[in-house]
Formats: C-alpha cells, structure tokens, sequence
C-alpha cells in the first residue's frame, strides 16, 4: 500500500445516528441531515455524498491531467455519478458509474484525459479493486 507523503488536508466530521441522523464538519461548513435511501424525508445519504464528492475530485483530477497536457477544459464540463447499494449474501456493496462530458474535446484526447484522471484522482485510488467501477466518456 502507497503511503502518504504529506497531508495537504484533513476533513474532519462528527456523524450521529447512522443513517437516520446527522453529520457535521468541525469546521461548521457542512452541516446535512441524513436519511436512508428511498426514505421519505429531506435528508441526504452516504451514497449521494460519496457521488458528489468523487466526481468533484475527478473533475478536479482532469484538470490536473489537462494542464500537465497544456490542454483547456470545456466551462461546461461535467461529471454524472451514480452509486448503486446493494447486498451481496451476507454483506453490502456499492457500484460505481462515471459518465463524463468534455464537449469540444475531440474524443481521443478526452479519453486520454479521462484515463489520466483515474490514476490521479484519490477517490479512484481508493476504490480501484474495491468495487466495481465504470468511467466512460458522454
């Protein structure tokens, strides 16, 4: 396993009630109240947050792979992610699917992009041979 070199951030939340609850992060800048998925109610679940944050980071990691090409971004580009929760005998898993939209990029280059982003990106570090992940091209 890969070790960190050095810390550039730490995250730090407080959760309570599981998924029924609520979560906090220390610094006051999020604050969302929780609820399963599918459940009546306002609140978010780890799945939704999970998908929004992996695809912020894999934005960010193409941009990343795009100035190291001395290549522009598209403003317009975008990252639809979806988390799938499901059991698998006696245990749950989740599933991952990334569908990216570089409009204007010609696709070779977009998919190179793409490839060059999954080795940056942390999240994708952090799943790859962990669950079962698609990353496609719009």
């Amino acid at each position: 396993m890969r070790q960190l070199e050095k810390v550039l951030y730490t995250a730090a939340t407080h959760t309570s009630g599981g998924r029924e609850g609520a979560a906090r992060s220390t610094d006051g800048r999020l604050e969302v109240k929780l609820s399963r998925p599918g459940a009546a109610g306002g609140g978010t679940n780890p799945e939704q947050l999970f998908a929004a944050g992996w695809s912020a980071c894999f934005l960010s990691s193409m941009e990343v792979a795009a100035a190291q090409r001395k290549v522009s971004l598209p403003a317009d580009r975008a990252v639809d992610a979806e988390m799938d929760l499901g059991p698998s005998g006696d245990i749950y898993l989740v599933r991952a699917r990334l569908k990216v939209s570089l409009p204007g990029i010609e696709r070779k280059l977009a998919q190179d992009l793409l490839e060059a982003a999954e080795r940056i990106c942390p999240y994708s570090n952090a799943v790859r041979g962990n669950i079962e992940v698609e990353v496609s091209l719009a």
